[in-house]
């Protein structure tokens, strides 16, 4: 049976995704460890979450 985590990240793969900004911890880490391994998904980690969504921000108006 495949998990949520697993089933976030072939969503994201269907959708063309390519990079992911985050801030690791708690309730989330399952689905950094499927992230993580993921080799089509280039996955940004940040030591705080204002940083992820300022990063987030730069490479969205970046690109």
């Amino acid at each position: 049976m495949k998990s949520g985590a697993s089933m976030i990240v072939e969503a994201l793969k269907a959708e063309g995704v390519d990079t992911v900004f985050g801030f690791p911890g708690g309730v989330v880490i399952p689905l950094f460890d499927v992230l993580y391994s993921e080799p089509s998904i280039h996955l940004v980690l940040t030591r705080h979450e204002q940083a992820a969504v300022h990063a987030a921000d730069g490479y969205a108006r970046s690109t």
